[in-house]
């Protein structure tokens, strides 16, 4: 099981806060060389061994909202890793088993960000890869090409390792090229997006204290305050020359703690911080809806006319913004925090203003590809992530945030737009169409940053495919499913020693690497 370990802890060092992004095909090498000829069985154990090395440290921020919380949500995605590894000795052993091995962590992300409760997508392995020179290959065909290419990668070096180890040169030459396309490819692929129009777009971080306890700041009153009170520092600014009017100011998600609407004290507050710089707002707000329904949305206000429109999230956090079996659940320990479940959004209309159509996704919401996908689709020409992470980073600082801007940073190249990233603590940032950091603010401080835009118009080629790539490359991995247990069963029934049972984790521990 040593190299399910180590597998685990290599691929958790391409993520944020160690950002090694060149070390992440290690993690499917060492996983597949850790199930390589075992038994259902020990390939179940290594796949969740490797679950639990990668999980733990990459989400260990949970803990921040609870220990038992961050045990729980590791040993799910452990556990799901081990299943989904039963069928992958049988993969690995089929002709062209490179193919079908990258295949088969497609096919596992996409069951991962779907259950339960409607998924947990972080720690895909196209999340890593923001920096990498094959990034590119997310604008083709989304996070899943891209991370089928990482796989791809990792499974080609090991082939390349054996092809030289046996002497076979023909297989080294089509390894060579094989790896040669996935690079060169992304490069050559036009983008499919243009950019003639641009906006100054301002991102405001107005802090949160951080030595509260998590009963403490989730009673905090002032955030609206903080960030009020920033949006004069950057009206200021404005009025010195220091920085250009912008075009429109972003807010962080729950900006303010309750619905301007029904608070005559905030409503003033956001009035007061669109009439000192003229332009329109999108503010993070908890909106009441009808009946008793209550929203985590984002509302833009213009001057002059205020809250025009606005954009409810859609895929909420499970114990988060709502309590599955609150009846059962609602009354254990930090859960009592949570006194309402939100009502999930329905529409992924852009909010506009001018030649201006914000895309919103609030925090979590940037993991999901469809999520994301459909305000493009429906004509955003800027991508905007609402979020407030200071739960996760109240204590112990585990990369979190920078985890969120990696994803982002992905989208950008996914889709060829600008991103703003408005958070309450930080990191918030603006990313460039092609994925780079052109301004971001450090966590716990206050903070504003302006800059100018580009306003991307058509679409990418993953934007273009949808939801195809990770459909296909997933049946490709079922279809190697298929073929393994009709190869398996065939052998079975040539073999005089059909009888006899599977072989043990201790009596397959030699490694044949197919041809």
């Amino acid at each position: 099981m040593s190299m399910a370990v180590a597998g685990g802890l290599l691929l958790y060092a391409a993520f944020p806060p160690t950002d090694l992004w060149f070390v992440a095909p290690l993690g499917p090498v060492l996983l597949a060389l850790a199930v390589r000829g075992r038994s259902k069985r020990s390939a179940f154990l290594a796949g969740a061994v490797f679950g639990l090395a990668f999980f733990g440290p990459l989400i260990v921020w949970l803990a921040n909202l609870g220990v038992a919380a961050w045990l729980a949500l590791t040993l799910v995605q452990a556990l799901i890793l081990g299943v989904a590894a039963v069928p992958l000795p049988r993969l690995l052993a089929l002709p062209g088993w490179p193919l079908f091995g990258a295949a088969w962590w497609v096919a596992v992300e996409a069951l991962r960000g779907r259950v339960p409760l409607g998924g947990f997508p972080w720690g895909r392995l196209a999340f890593s890869q923001a920096d990498a020179p094959y990034a590119g290959w997310a604008a083709v065909g989304g996070a899943p090409l891209l991370t089928f290419a990482v796989a791809l990668a990792g499974m080609l070096a090991l082939c390349g390792v054996t092809a030289v180890c046996s002497g076979r040169y023909v297989q080294l030459a089509a390894v060579c090229a094989g790896a040669a396309t996935l690079l060169a490819v992304p490069l050559v692929l036009p983008t499919g997006v243009s950019s003639d129009r641009s906006a100054v777009v301002a991102v405001v971080q107005g802090n949160v204290p951080r030595t509260r306890s998590l009963a403490e700041q989730a009673r905090v009153q002032g955030v609206a305050e903080n960030h009020a009170r920033e949006t004069a520092r950057l009206a200021e600014a404005v009025a010195r020359g220091e920085v250009a009017r912008p075009d429109v100011v972003i807010w962080p998600e729950n900006s303010l703690d309750s619905d301007p609407a029904q608070d005559p004290a905030l409503e003033a507050l956001v009035a007061d911080s669109v009439r000192a710089l003229d332009r329109p707002l999108l503010i993070g707000a908890i909106l009441r809806g009808p009946g008793d329904t209550s929203y985590n949305a984002g509302q833009l206000w213009l001057p002059g006319e205020g809250p025009v429109g606005f954009y409810a999230k859609r895929q909420l956090v499970p114990f988060g913004e709502y309590i599955p079996a609150r009846s059962l659940l609602g009354g254990l320990g930090s859960l009592q925090l949570i006194p309402r479940d939100f009502t999930p959004g329905t529409s992924y209309e852009p909010l506009r203003t001018g030649q201006t159509r914000l895309g919103d996704v609030i925090c979590y919401e940037i993991a999901y590809d469809g999520r994301v996908r459909d305000t493009v689709r429906a004509g955003a020409n800027l991508l905007v992530v609402q979020t407030n992470n200071a739960t996760y980073e109240r204590g112990l600082q585990a990369g979190q945030s920078e985890q969120q801007l990696a994803m982002a940073r992905l989208r950008a190249i996914e889709y060829g737009r600008s991103v703003a990233l408005a958070s309450t603590s930080g990191v918030s940032a603006i990313v460039a169409p092609d994925g780079r950091v052109t301004q971001r603010a450090d966590t716990w401080r206050s903070a504003f940053l302006v800059r100018r835009v580009p306003l991307s118009e058509g679409r990418t080629l993953a934007e273009r495919a949808g939801p195809l790539p990770e459909v296909l490359l997933s049946a490709l991995a079922l279809a190697g499913v298929g073929a393994g247990l009709i190869r398996r069963r065939r052998r079975t029934a040539a073999s005089p020693l059909s009888g006899l049972p599977e072989p043990s984790a201790e009596g397959s521990a030699t490694l044949v690497l197919p041809r």
